[in-house]
């Protein structure tokens, strides 16, 4: 026999409506105001369509969709959870479609009981989302098909009850602090049956709730425990449970580890690694050195042979030590692999560049520089071109100090005096183009109309001498930025220095 509502649950459940209800009348939701008739519940249905910011009609680019149940209210307070976590590169933009409701217990409780005569209506609109608004969406606006249900409260108890019966249709589900005690915790009943059997490989479920009593109270320790003993292998999931919060604040850290969660090891940048490519010496060992985040590190794979890693493949350190020729693939395997990036870089066995004898009258302090002005949108031929000023790039020279900030070139030659035989890593960053030369071997070549904070690096054997070096650079408009550092051999952590001036030699 169902049991009656509890006093603590309705005073729960009214009390939260009619914060919700509030709260949403006094906001207007961001987002583009969207609706469709659905045959399925015969009725008009309201959604809020948030694209991301930097949305451009007509790009190619799709997003995952958050579909947000109780949209009328909680799209207002999620938006900028996800746009902090985006930010802060946690996970990429995405659409949110913020559900409003119609009839709530209609909609989100999935078992009816006589003292709510509405409710139990849960699959009709599961089909809803299902045949309707999905489709809607996907015909309708710049969707991957890859798809997160969010529900709070009831909401939340929905989203379970659709992974247990839909598991496919969403990818992640969402849960915070969902009332899975309705009908006297029905859900739970059927809950460690149902994970057993449901295909749910790939899928993703993250469940909130508060520390202590609260926790028990919205009966979540049953599921909790059918997910421990029946959630197959394949099934991502996590309980969290957070002290000090209530029915309403629990959303916001909720919100924020779960999108977390469902996008681990998400990254808006490419591995990158330093150097980035090289000519190596038989047998003669080498490192490539690890520059991304310290967090990230541990989801980053490699090969040697240029295949794309996997899983399986060699896990990157921040230092690595190779041999001989190698095609290096890295990659942070997040979730989705869809946003996992993949770096490339060549180490080939090559000859060294030949050192010579210091040039006659060269002097220290400093490389020659040409200034020149045009316009361009690459690197020019500066040879078929006249400079407008000379001099040398000493200490006391900087950018700044150019007759122009902008639409101009600079050639910077002379010789580097190599102290120590060994490899040597050179890294170029520039804004815009550049290329340098060393030895009379192209290093590096870094040319077009970009900003600066993305060096390129080579690594070279030296032997001890003077070599010729040419670093040729352009700016069109913006800011003007060049920066040639190098890294000496031996050094047990890498240490990126400006050529000191006392190497730098110009023609006397």
């Amino acid at each position: 026999m169902k049991k009656p509502l509890t006093l603590f649950r309705c005073v729960l459940f009214i009390i939260s409506f009619f914060t919700f209800f509030t709260s949403a009348s006094a906001q207007n939701p961001p987002g583009k105001r969207d609706s469709l008739y659905s045959e399925i519940l015969k009725e008009e249905r309201t959604i809020q369509v948030l694209l991301p910011e930097n949305y451009k009609p007509g790009s190619a680019e799709k997003y995952d969709v958050l579909y947000i149940l109780d949209g009328e209210w909680s799209l207002k307070f999620i938006s900028p959870i996800q746009q902090f976590i985006q930010e802060n590169a946690g996970m990429p933009p995405i659409i949110m479609v913020a559900v409003w409701n119609t009839n709530r217990d209609r909609d989100l409780l999935p078992t009816r009981i006589a003292q709510n005569a509405v409710s139990g209506g849960s699959d009709k609109f599961l089909a809803f989302l299902k045949s309707e608004l999905i489709p809607h969406i996907n015909k309708s606006y710049p969707a991957t098909g890859n798809n997160i249900l969010y529900g709070h409260s009831l909401g939340g108890l929905f989203a379970m009850h659709a992974l247990l019966s839909e598991p496919q249709l969403f990818n992640s589900y969402l849960a915070v602090d969902p009332s899975f005690w309705w009908d006297d915790n029905a859900i739970g009943k059927i809950a460690a049956d149902k994970l057993s059997k449901a295909a749910l490989s790939g899928k993703s479920l993250f469940i909130a709730g508060r520390e202590g009593d609260g926790l028990k109270q919205m009966g979540i320790p049953v599921i909790d425990a059918a997910l421990k003993s029946k959630a197959p292998s394949g099934l991502n999931w996590k309980v969290a449970a957070y002290p000090d919060e209530h029915h309403g604040s629990v959303r916001l850290k909720g919100v924020y580890d779960g999108l977390k969660f469902f996008y681990e090891g998400y990254s808006n940048q490419a591995v990158e690694f330093h150097p980035m490519n090289g000519t190596i010496l038989k047998d003669k060992p080498y490192k490539i050195y690890y520059a991304g985040s310290p967090e990230a590190i541990r989801s980053v794979h490699y090969t040697t042979d240029g295949s794309e890693p996997t899983a399986s493949s060699a896990r990157m350190e921040f230092e690595n030590t190779f041999t001989n020729n190698a095609n290096i693939s890295a990659k942070l395997l997040g979730r989705y692999d869809r946003y996992n990036k993949t770096t490339v870089g060549e180490f080939k066995i090559g000859n060294a560049p030949a050192a010579g004898a210091k040039p006659k009258n060269a002097k220290p302090g400093g490389f020659h520089y040409s200034y020149y002005e045009g316009e361009w949108e690459t690197l020019p031929d500066f040879e078929k071109l006249t400079p407008v000023k000379t001099g040398i790039a000493n200490k006391d020279f900087t950018l700044a100090k150019l007759p122009r900030q902008t639409n101009f070139g600079l050639v910077i030659d002379g010789h580097i005096e190599i102290k120590k035989e060994g490899y040597y890593i050179f890294a170029l960053d520039s804004d815009d183009g550049s290329r340098l030369s060393v030895g009379g071997k192209q290093l590096i070549a870094h040319d077009g109309l970009h900003g600066n904070g993305s060096p390129k690096s080579y690594l070279v054997p030296l032997e001890k001498g003077f070599y010729p070096i040419r670093l040729e650079y352009f700016q069109q408009a913006g800011g003007a930025s060049l920066m040639l550092h190098y890294v000496v051999p031996g050094e047990e952590k890498p240490h990126p220095i400006p050529v000191p001036f006392e190497l730098q030699y110009s023609a006397g």
